[in-house]
């Protein structure tokens, strides 16, 4: 999967690298449909994820905190095509601190190994909440950690929120993939 990306940045072997390939090669075997779609990646590391969206059509924005934006950018400029550069940007996200400086009712809200830090727990939810609209799509691929409680974030906190389903299962890499959605969602 995806071959033909040039990375910067910290090893690929690692476990956020890992989940975020195993998102994108959930989205190539369902067939996810990018086209025309708004989307935001959280947390986006190496941006791996923001930047398969954007090869498929849609228009990206690939988040994470200031720290990180240099990588990403430097992995935008070193994969995509001019044409996908145009509807990508890259820019600074803190979860629930400057959230509500960007839009709501994003189509597809992506995420890979972002749960991992209790203490953000709650501020992850309040941004979804707020990039969430009632048709809007996340999905969430996370590494089960119990150290992290990583399975209490998905079964028991998310959900008091959000539509949770588990869409995908990686046995070997102990990696879950969830599909949620609002709770008004009528699709």
């Amino acid at each position: 999967m995806l071959p033909f990306l040039h990375y910067h940045g910290y090893l690929q072997t690692t476990v956020g690298y890992i989940g975020a390939l195993t998102l994108c090669e959930y989205f190539e075997a369902k067939k996810v449909n990018f086209q025309g779609k708004k989307v935001i990646e959280l947390g986006a590391g190496t941006g791996v994820v923001g930047i398969l969206a954007s090869l498929l059509g849609g228009n990206v924005t690939i988040t994470d905190l200031p720290v990180a934006l240099k990588q990403i950018e430097e992995n935008v400029h070193r994969n995509l095509p001019v044409q996908c550069m145009a509807r990508t940007r890259v820019c600074a996200l803190s979860w629930g601190l400057d959230h509500k400086d960007f839009p709501q009712n994003y189509d597809l809200i992506l995420g890979a190994d972002i749960v991992y830090l209790k203490d953000t727990y709650p501020l992850l939810i309040r941004t979804l909440q707020h990039l969430c609209g009632a048709q809007s799509t996340i999905y969430l691929s996370s590494k089960m950690r119990e150290e992290h409680s990583t399975v209490l974030f998905f079964e028991t906190l998310l959900p008091v929120h959000f539509t949770t389903k588990l869409a995908f299962r990686n046995e070997a890499e102990n990696i879950n993939i969830y599909k949620v959605t609002s709770k008004d969602n009528i699709g």
